[in-house]
């Protein structure tokens, strides 16, 4: 954002556009952060009308629809079981727009309102590119109906980072230790497994070192590939699987569509982790700066595999940080940086200072 700001957003909404879900909130409280399954359907406005028959309230998470210019659109599970998928392959700028109208629309939003976002860090050249794209999309005037009633928001200001350094703001604003980490002053690695990509972030220093950091495509989605060529008839974007992969042991059961006997994933899971956390620290390590002495893992995949790869850090001689929660750090970390920016724009609007 540029120039000096006329008005300044009371409502800070944070969008960590995640492939498996959208993780979103409006306050630094983790436990207020939703999560909405990263499906968007497009349908018309007829097909998204007819889910208001029903004689009680529905839970919003599983219901979410909403018109848009003369457009129908569902999310997260309706989203699905109209059958759309989570858009491995696609841009994160794809849909992005209704998946922040959908979270604002679930947090019964209105009026002028503050929107920061993460995008993959793949090269300076296209996170600027992809920037600019999602600044144009989101900030502006929009009126919407979300599940039958007339919304209108106003983004004035939209912020966008690459993805992971949320995490780094998050795991700094905790309370402090004698022992914690002092990371405004280290050199950190912040390595965010998510869905479609692992974001290799450097910062010295709370610098964000642009030649260094890096997004790749080698993340959730493929552990997910592995899962799935071990099961017949598998589909590995079923959130059904990716539900039990991420349940406790014991408890890691998956039964695809028209199979009698549901597969219990303890029998495949520790083998595959163990094998998926050495390429991901093989990956790591090849592409660690020298200077870096603390490395911390954050996103879906993060918790997933941090028993793994935690020991694989201490082979390296690196101190590792495990973000907490580390699915939803990014986007409490985007939340922090949004109200920050609020406030330093409030200051200037007392102080008259552009």
């Amino acid at each position: 954002m540029t120039g000096k700001p006329s008005t300044v957003p009371s409502t800070v909404l944070s969008v960590d556009l995640g492939r498996t879900s959208t993780k979103a909130c409006i306050s630094r409280n983790a436990d207020d952060v939703v999560l909405i399954q990263a499906n968007v359907a497009h349908l018309t406005v007829e097909q998204v009308r007819r889910g208001q028959f029903e004689g009680q309230p529905t839970d919003p998470l599983l219901d979410i629809w909403l018109e848009f210019q003369g457009r129908g659109y569902a999310s997260g599970q309706l989203a699905a079981d109209f059958g759309a998928d989570l858009g491995i392959g696609q841009s994160k700028i794809d849909d992005a727009l209704i998946k922040v109208l959908a979270c604002a629309g679930y947090f019964g939003l209105q009026g002028e309102l503050g929107v920061v976002l993460g995008l993959p860090y793949y090269s300076q050249e296209q996170f600027d590119r992809e920037k600019e794209h999602i600044l144009s999309l989101v900030r502006s005037p929009h009126v919407m109906i979300y599940r039958g009633q007339e919304v209108r928001l106003d983004i004035t200001h939209v912020w966008v980072m690459p993805e992971g350094y949320g995490s780094l703001i998050w795991s700094e604003a905790q309370d402090k230790r004698a022992a914690s980490p002092d990371f405004p002053n280290l050199s950190v690695a912040v390595v965010d497994i998510g869905h479609q990509t692992t974001d290799f972030l450097m910062v010295d220093r709370f610098r964000f070192a642009r030649g260094s950091s890096e997004s790749v495509g080698f993340a959730m989605s493929q552990f997910y590939d592995q899962v799935a060529a071990q099961i017949q008839g598998a589909d590995s974007q079923s959130l059904s699987l990716i539900e039990a992969v991420n349940h406790p042991e014991g408890d890691r059961f998956y039964r695809p569509k028209g199979v009698t006997k549901p597969t219990n994933l303890d029998d495949i899971l520790p083998s595959l982790k163990k094998s998926f956390a050495r390429e991901l620290s093989d990956r790591l390590v090849t592409w660690l700066p020298e200077r870096v002495t603390d490395v911390i893992i954050s996103g879906g995949g993060g918790e997933f595999f941090w028993s793994d790869l935690r020991p694989l850090l201490k082979e390296a001689k690196l101190k590792g940080h495990l973000a907490k929660p580390s699915r939803t750090a990014n986007a409490l970390g985007q939340y922090i940086y949004g109200e920050l920016q609020i406030m330093s724009l409030s200051k200037q609007l007392v102080s008259g200072r552009p």
